[in-house]
């Protein structure tokens, strides 16, 4: 099989052209070619903004029921009047995530057959091309080992190696110079200023250092520049600290003294640690779905190709998910301070500079980042998130307070690095009063998946126990229907006409996504309190809320209804597929169990499509596979899949969204089609709910033989899985905990109990046998 890498016979014009690095903290885009190189560095902790109590002028539970009856009474017009008055709270300090520079090289002689590479295997970009028939070599990597960004140029000449290296702002404040004239040194600092976000006067501050040296040659500085001479190699090291929750000084000398410990050690040392550190989580999953000529191809023209309807290129899927779980180990690590953001840990310099802001959109985006993290075995990359969340429930409290008078705590529909969770500016979109419940789903997973009990009783269930508590004292009963119902609140980010006019409204009671999240939330809780032997109180009060919660429903098209009333849809091109979410990620949807709201389901994604002006965007469509792959429809998912890669990647396989979405001006890139991609294409290969081992439940024939290996199930189950013209072939179990699961192929299943530390084999006719 050929290495998996992106490679291009050209330089990167642009940011969209450069190769991505990190190491959970900082990062780079790197793009250029032989007369500049840019590094546009980001790091995840460098925001604008700042931490700020957002009040709400409403007084609580009296002045929620008064609004909530003009919504009972069908007045959506007065209801979304007096909530714009009471829960559409100013901006504030909010913030973006901003990139903190450029690094700029510049190189005096002119090259020519210039080649590009990023390995997936080792996270080792390259750049090659000639002067004169000589080669010269870069070489860099984000090492999260030693924190720095390490870059090595070589030429095969003794004096080949010349060029300057300076570094450009990106914010409102920030300044460079040269640590020690004449030496290969600078020093820079800035903080995180702007002012569309924030009020141009608070932000994170940074500070850090870039050291050069080489062999042989003249290093000189001077002016905040490094200028090398006729060298025959030079090592380029870069760090940085911040003081986002920091104490102290610190973080002033954190990247001098990384760069100071990284010379130190060297540069085949920091090589050897770097691969050895990423290899040991990128290694645990492999997938083969084919191979053709086309691998050989440079990235930007097997895109090309794709897009052309030209799908002769079955590895090309396989490197768009190692792509996704390379990105994900990139952007957050055990260690990370903060999880991913809109562009994973990557900016653009385009949404921050918007209304969109570069932080986390909580109603799709930050969930679909961390879709595929537990199923492609890389559940280390989830702790930054759960961390967060811990965070956001705490700081959800004073937002539960300030703008229902509930306990508990809740978030909306935006976020940012201080756990922003009051409403947003514009209800229209901003009164999500679920998305920090979908986001706080995730505990939930992360446990299913690695069965941590400590995880369970510790963190799990006391956050979710809250957001429990929060929704018991919140929601109402409905008057006309009887049942318990959220709200008012949105169906993200979507609008409806009602009582037979054609207003656009956004405001109802009780909305799909609001009371599948919540049941969700309930019986997981129950569940949970029960295992615990805890609460039992608080049990009494969830049986008694669970059986007041509203079915999901089927409206008079056949669909499944995004809200609780079958409004007409004003928007039935709309790129939010938010009352899917029980199809998925979630699972109370499925084939062989419900099967009319699974056909009310397909329903509804085939009105989406068929609607003239359908909104193409990278995290719709990838839900529309996922949608399709746990409808077992392999064909449509790989359709959808297919045109994810070939319509909406740059050149450098990062997702984007086109323009006219919030604003947007030209393709932004948004890191969650990227990694929902990956998601859905490891949904295809391997289902795990419902109680289920599925294996292969949408496989497309265009991958009518392969393997994966390492693939991780709900259970505490690691899957490798081998097939053979569409039949499968030969499976092994290995299992981290014990208990049991019904395993399926086709209309073929087995019962398969498994223990703790064991392994088991199973073959084509699902027959089981231990491996001890």
């Amino acid at each position: 099989m050929n290495e998996l890498k992106l490679r291009y016979d050209k330089p990167a014009a642009k940011w969209s052209e450069g190769l991505p690095v990190g190491n959970g903290r900082l990062a780079a885009i790197v793009y250029g070619g032989v007369e500049q190189e840019v590094w546009n560095i980001t790091e995840s902790t460098y925001w604008s903004g700042k931490r700020e109590r957002i009040a709400g002028p409403s007084s609580g539970p009296a002045d929620l029921a008064r609004l909530r009856q003009y919504f009972f009474d069908g007045d959506y017009e007065a209801g979304e009047r007096l909530a714009s008055e009471w829960l559409e709270p100013a901006k504030g300090n909010f913030g973006t995530n901003l990139p903190v520079c450029d690094v700029v090289l510049k190189f005096k002689v002119a090259g020519e057959k210039v080649t590009r590479e990023l390995s997936l295997e080792n996270a080792i970009m390259k750049t090659e091309y000639q002067i004169h028939g000589v080669k010269v070599h870069r070489e860099l990597f984000a090492s999260h080992a030693d924190g720095v960004i390490v870059c090595r140029l070589w030429s095969e000449l003794p004096e080949g190696v010349s060029f300057t290296i300076h570094l450009e702002g990106k914010t409102d404040y920030f300044e460079s110079w040269n640590e020690q004239h004449g030496t290969g040194k600078l020093s820079f600092k800035g903080q995180a200023l702007e002012r569309l976000h924030s009020d141009g006067e608070c932000g994170v501050r940074c500070q850090g250092s870039l050291h050069v040296q080489t062999q042989g040659g003249q290093v000189t500085g001077a002016s905040g520049k490094v200028e090398v001479a006729n060298a025959q190699e030079a090592l380029i090291y870069f760090a940085l600290g911040t003081d986002y929750a920091g104490a102290g000084d610190g973080w002033m000398s954190e990247g001098e003294r990384r760069n100071a410990l990284a010379e130190a050690k060297g540069y085949e040392r920091l090589r050897s640690d770097h691969v050895a550190d990423y290899r040991s989580l990128y290694d645990r999953v492999s997938l083969e779905v084919g191979e053709s000529e086309r691998s050989l191809l440079p990235t930007d023209e097997r895109i090309r190709k794709l897009a052309a309807g030209r799908d002769e290129d079955p590895a090309l899927y396989a490197l768009f998910f190692q792509y996704g779980r390379y990105l994900t180990i990139c952007g957050a690590r055990a260690d990370s301070p903060l999880p991913l953001h809109l562009q994973g840990i990557w900016n653009d310099d385009q949404a921050c500079r918007m209304s969109w802001t570069c932080d986390y959109h909580i109603d799709i985006n930050t969930q679909m980042n961390y879709y595929p993290t537990e199923t492609t075995h890389l559940t280390e990359s989830h702790l930054p998130l759960i961390r967060y969340i811990e965070r956001l429930a705490e700081s959800g409290r004073a937002a539960a307070k300030d703008f229902y008078g509930c306990e508990g705590w809740v978030a909306h529909t935006v976020s940012n690095a201080w756990g922003f969770t009051a409403p947003a500016w514009q209800n229209s979109w901003g009164l999500n009063v679920t998305g920090g419940l979908w986001l706080a789903l995730q505990l939930r997973d992360h446990y299913e998946y690695t069965r941590d009990e400590e995880f369970l009783s510790q963190t799990a269930y006391p956050v979710l126990k809250e957001a429990a508590l929060f929704f018991l004292d919140y929601m109402a009963v409905h008057p006309k229907y009887g049942w318990l119902v959220t709200g008012p609140s949105i169906s993200p980010e979507n609008t409806f006409h009602a009582g037979g006019t054609k207003v656009h409204h956004y405001l109802s009671m009780g909305t799909t996504l609001d009371q599948v999240l919540v049941s969700d939330l309930f019986e997981f809780c129950l569940e949970t309190a029960e295992k615990l032997q805890a609460d039992e109180p608080f049990q009494a009060e969830l049986m008694r809320a669970m059986d007041l919660l509203p079915p999901l429903q089927i409206g008079s098209n056949g669909q499944l209804q995004e809200w609780l009333e079958d409004y007409e849809e004003a928007q039935p091109e709309h790129r939010h597929l938010s009352h899917l979410h029980s199809l998925f990620p979630a699972y109370r949807i499925s084939p062989q169990h419900t099967p009319e709201l699974s056909e009310a389901a397909r329903i509804t994604l085939e009105g989406r499509k068929s609607s003239g002006n359908h909104e193409d965007v990278e995290f719709t469509v990838a839900a529309f596979a996922g949608c399709y792959s746990r409808l077992h429809d392999g064909e449509r998912a790989y359709e959808q899949i297919s045109h994810l890669i070939g319509s909406l990647c740059f050149d450098n396989l990062l997702t984007f969204s086109k323009p006219g979405i919030g604003g947007a001006e030209s393709p932004i890139y948004v890191a969650d089609g990227n990694f929902g991609g990956t998601a859905a294409i490891a949904d295809m290969l391997l289902q795990s709910h419902a109680g289920e081992l599925h294996l292969l439940p949408a496989l497309p024939a265009a991958w009518s033989s392969g393997a994966y290996r390492g693939l991780k199930a709900r259970g505490a189950l690691e899957v490798d899985v081998t097939w053979e013209e569409g039949q499968l072939a030969q499976v092994t179990v290995q299992a981290f905990a014990t208990g049991q699961t019904i395993v399926r192929f086709s209309d073929r299943t087995a019962l398969l109990q498994y223990e703790a530390g064991h392994s088991y084999r199973l073959d084509a006719e699902l027959r089981v046998e231990s491996l001890g």
